[in-house]
């Protein structure tokens, strides 16, 4: 991966101004065709596979009901609401409403069985939309329609399902974000031109992702909180990746290369650790697609665009920009200097702080990160509804309101649906039904009970005594659903259903919660994996993962403590809302194991070449963190800041997600990655690196440290003193404890290798063809790389094996034979055979 990218920064360096301006017209592109579709969100979720889902689309089939729902609630103040003024200003507004194009409404005094509170004082009213979303002007002419007449005795409020239980935040907080970033890579940089460009970068990517996620809720199902939170992570990791690969390109600037060099050696390290560190988030958000869930899949997959966004800004345009600016970026060698020294110093303290006792830094680590996870195992989750709303909002007026005036489960209702297709008699089936459905516990009234126009289906209106977020309506749609094979053998109906916007919005919690552990294996076992490949050890992918849990927990529970058990209540009132929201523990292991892999692998593998180079496994822990923990530290502080900016104005939805991750970011890259770490490491030793050697040989080799890149530097710089050079290999072990090999082959010329062993010699041979990988050792072959080439080592080289017998093939024939299992066509095996021969 290193050289490919070494290659890409070559490229964009002869191209640079071609890439800034291709970036410039795609973000103008996806931008301008966004303000002209305009954004169709929609928070209704769709569950397939469920008794709920199966029952709206039920509803839609045999009733027509195919948008969306809205409450209207009329409040007396004086007299009753039947009284005659009273009721000539509800029928008056109804009226008004029902003019509305897309809107139906009928006095809600006039129906069958009038929704009247108990005080006579109140009535509520149903609004039907024709539209799945409607639009705000909709919204805005139903809100106008409903206002009472002046001198009216009656008030009105109009919320429901139809109205976004989010308001648009305010965004000084997250400008207030972006300034403290720009203060802390100021400070990291000590250039404002520096400073500036993850900034930028991130702002193109965010600009193009947002565009493109309104776009996309053209087509598919996009819910209302997946651009704020593909805003707040694109925003993240994309100052994150610009600043892990700025800070590498003015490093190497530093040692005084070219601008294009620097690039491209930056882009051979650091950018490998983004492609790896992005593409462990993308997987995690993607992952999200075990839920069955479309809402959440497309919101993770948002998100993961985002995030995919930001690494190829983060490869193509940083770079661009950066080669355009050319020597501007170079640090003042001793300003640098300085900096570094005072930089460095607090690290080296803290690193030799945490190690001098690991055994003590390990447990109380442990001990302390495990308390702070304790509130997490209290957890409610729920998918929030109004009575999340901000305060003085339509749809937040109106469900305290409808709570007040009838109580809490009139803002959520359930629909049970049954099939009465072998009734004589629909209406007193029905009536039935509803009197047998009235008399289950949890119910508090059962105001409305129909059969279709088909006299086929029956439909059934039930109030549960507890709000969508309370246990008791969950417990309510599941005793209902247990009790449904007595009532239909009871009264000759089939397959009775519970469904409505309530049922299914609490089958998608359940789904949720059932989800969890799924989605935890996977991500639990991909990271094993992946830092099994890079760092080729299993005490640190262990570790690793140890630690990213101890995030999670910590992060979890913070979030139980503050937004459902109130902690922080006294301090700032208000932020407790009930349940957690469902999704969001699933979101945060996602993102936050994507994040703490980042950490792992900037902080890790600077100490892991540090050991690979000094075969001290203290001392690599001490000079990778000094090298590693500044821009580290950098970018954790500047992820925090972008998180915690997005709390403040942020939705009830948002505001969890966005407190989780800081804490979530803050606790793994301060507590765990830099202390439990460097404590973990230097009481392990060397068997901190231990990889059993079959495990070693079957696992891909995965350069995202840039090794690669040092070793053909090493070789070019040993070609430039020696010749050109066709095969160079030193210390090369094809067995473990055979003799190392050294070899160095001019173009055009033979290299006689004594092998004593027939087998070891057939060895040796498939390892110059990059058939087999050595023990150990320096290999390269026509000046590719081996193993990180082996690809088209394999494709340019061929094996011929001779003997002395008479009878064999001539060499030219057996040259054949083999090109002709090695090409792909004639030409190629044609090619192949006259390069051998040569």
């Amino acid at each position: 991966m290193s050289i490919a990218l070494y290659r890409l920064g070559q490229a964009i360096a002869r191209r640079r101004g071609l890439v800034v301006g291709i970036w410039v017209l795609l973000v103008g592109g996806l931008v301008g065709g966004a303000g002209i579709v305009g954004d169709h969100y929609d928070d209704a979720f769709v569950l397939p596979g469920t008794q709920s889902q199966e029952g709206q689309d039920l509803l839609q089939e045999r009733f027509g009901q195919t948008g969306t729902n809205g409450q209207l609630i009329f409040i007396a103040s004086r007299g009753a609401i039947t009284a005659q003024s009273n009721a000539q200003d509800v029928q008056r507004i109804s009226t008004a409403v029902d003019k509305v194009p897309h809107v139906s409404m009928s006095d809600p005094l006039k129906a069958d069985n009038p929704v009247v509170s108990d005080d006579k004082s109140s009535t509520l009213g149903g609004i039907q939309f024709s539209q799945e979303v409607p639009d705000e002007s909709t919204l805005a002419a139903v809100q106008r329609a409903a206002e009472p007449p002046a001198q009216s005795a009656v008030r009105t409020s109009v919320g429901g399902d139809a109205y976004k239980a989010t308001a648009d935040p305010s965004k000084i907080p997250e400008l207030i974000g972006i300034g403290i970033s720009f203060m802390i890579l100021f400070l990291t940089f000590g250039s404002l031109i520096a400073a500036g460009m993850p900034i930028l970068t991130s702002f193109l990517g965010v600009m193009a992702t947002l565009s493109a996620v309104v776009l996309t809720s053209s087509v598919v199902t996009v819910s209302s909180t997946s651009p704020t939170l593909a805003e707040m992570l694109g925003l993240a990791v994309g100052i994150d990746y610009a600043l892990f690969l700025l800070s590498r390109h003015r490093a190497q600037l530093a040692t005084g290369v070219s601008p294009r060099e620097a690039m491209s050696r930056a882009l051979a390290t650091a950018g490998s650790a983004v492609v790896f560190a992005g593409t462990t988030v993308v997987i995690a958000l993607t992952g999200l697609s075990v839920t069955g869930i479309p809402v959440l899949i497309v919101m993770g997959l948002a998100a993961a665009a985002a995030v995919t966004v930001a690494v190829l800004i983060a490869l193509t345009l940083l770079p661009a920009i950066a080669l355009l600016l050319g020597e501007r970026l170079r640090p003042k060698p001793r300003r640098l200097r300085r900096k570094a020294a005072q930089r460095t110093g607090f690290a080296m303290h803290w690193v030799h702080g945490v190690t001098k006792i690991p055994a003590l830094t390990v447990l109380a680590v442990v001990a302390l990160l495990g308390l702070a996870a304790t509130p997490a195992l209290q957890i409610e989750l729920a998918l929030p509804d109004n009575s999340t709303a901000p305060t003085g909002t339509p749809a937040r007026t109106t469900y305290d309101d409808i709570t007040k005036e009838f109580g809490p489960g009139w803002n959520s209702p359930l629909a049970v649906t049954a099939n009465i297709i072998t009734s004589s008699d629909p209406q007193g089936t029905v009536q039935k039904l509803a009197g047998a459905i009235k008399e289950v516990r949890g119910v508090a009234a059962v105001p409305q009970f129909t059969p279709n126009s088909g006299a086929d289906t029956g439909l059934i209106q039930v109030i549960p005594k507890g709000g969508q977020t309370d246990p008791s309506t969950a417990a309510l749609v599941q005793r209902l659903r247990d009790d449904a094979p007595a009532l239909e053998k009871k009264y000759g109906v089939h397959d009775i259903l519970v469904t409505g916007s309530t049922a299914i919005n609490i089958d998608v919690s359940t789904r949720l919660a059932s989800s969890l552990l799924p989605f935890a294996a996977i991500v639990i076992g991909l990271s094993l994996l992946l830092l099994m490949v890079v760092f080729r050890s299993l005490a640190v992918p262990v570790k690793a993962t140890l630690g990213y849990l101890l995030s999670v927990g910590a992060a979890l529970g913070a979030v139980v403590a503050v937004f459902q058990l109130g902690w922080l209540d006294g301090l700032v009132p208000g932020l407790a809302n009930g349940p957690i929201v469902s999704f969001l523990p699933i979101f945060v292991m996602g993102v936050l194991f994507g994040l703490a892999m980042d950490y792992e692998m900037f902080l890790v593998s600077a100490m892991r070449e540090e050991y690979v180079h000094s075969g001290d496994p203290r001392g690599a822990v001490y000079g990778g963190f000094k090298a590693s923990s500044v821009v580290v530290t950098a970018a954790a502080l500047i992820m925090v800041s972008v998180f915690v900016a997005f709390i403040p104005g942020g939705s009830s939805t948002i505001k969890p997600i966005a407190f989780g991750l800081a804490v979530g970011v803050f606790v793994d890259a301060f507590i765990v990655r830099m202390t439990l770490v460097p404590a973990v490491l230097v009481l392990l030793g060397r068997h901190a690196w231990w990889l059993p050697r079959w495990l070693d040989r079957a696992l891909p080799t995965v350069d995202v440290e840039g090794a690669a890149l040092h070793r053909k530097v090493a070789f070019q710089d040993w070609e430039a003193g020696h010749g050109e050079t066709t095969l160079f290999a030193r210390d090369l072990v094809v067995h473990a404890g055979d003799e190392p090999l050294q070899l160095a082959g001019a173009p055009g010329h033979v290299v006689r290798i004594d092998v004593a062993d027939e087998a070891d010699r057939r060895d040796l041979g498939l390892v110059l063809v990059g058939r087999l990988r050595p023990a150990a050792g320096q290999l390269v072959v026509g000046g590719l790389l081996l193993p990180e080439q082996r690809g088209s080592v394999t494709r340019s080289t061929t094996l011929v094996e001779l003997d002395t017998d008479e009878e064999e093939a001539s060499v030219e024939d057996r040259i054949d034979a083999r090109a002709r299992l090695a090409g792909w066509s004639n030409r190629s095996r044609r090619d192949l055979a006259e390069r051998t021969r040569a």
